[in-house]
């Protein structure tokens, strides 16, 4: 068992609004467009840390809808469940991890995020789960 591998979960949440549009964020630690989200914690469920995240990257409480893909990033062992989600308010900050919050259309998704963060928001208008692998920028 010593030499099993370890990985570390996230959770995201792709919070559409009645336009369609998607809520994301400029990280703060690498100035990249990503759909907020984060490590899950050890006593939360998976519903419960993609509420938390949310709420902490852009001041917005979500309701969890459903899960629509699961991807490893191989180069760093971290496994990704992804949600959609409906925004129950209006976002209100930047945050201490955010630099900038606003709601983008999927064109602008595909033009500003890397191909493995907008491929997880484009999979959550498709009505199937997807499992996906990348390497941190780019789908393998």
């Amino acid at each position: 068992m010593a030499d099993t591998p370890r990985h570390s979960v996230s959770v995201a949440g792709i919070v559409v609004n009645d336009s369609g549009e998607v809520l994301v964020i400029r990280r703060r630690d690498n100035d990249h467009w990503e759909p907020p989200g984060g490590v899950l914690e050890m006593d939360e469920t998976f519903e419960e840390g993609v509420r938390r995240e949310v709420l902490e990257e852009t001041g917005i409480s979500v309701q969890v809808e459903r899960l629509t893909g699961v991807y490893k990033n191989m180069q760093r062992g971290i496994v990704a469940l992804v949600y959609r989600c409906t925004p129950l308010d209006a976002p209100s900050r930047a945050t201490d991890e955010a630099a900038e919050i606003r709601w983008m259309a999927l064109d602008e998704v595909r033009e500003e995020m890397a191909p493995a963060y907008a491929i997880r928001i484009t999979d959550a208008f498709e009505p199937t789960l997807h499992t996906r692998a990348h390497d941190g920028v780019n789908l393998l």
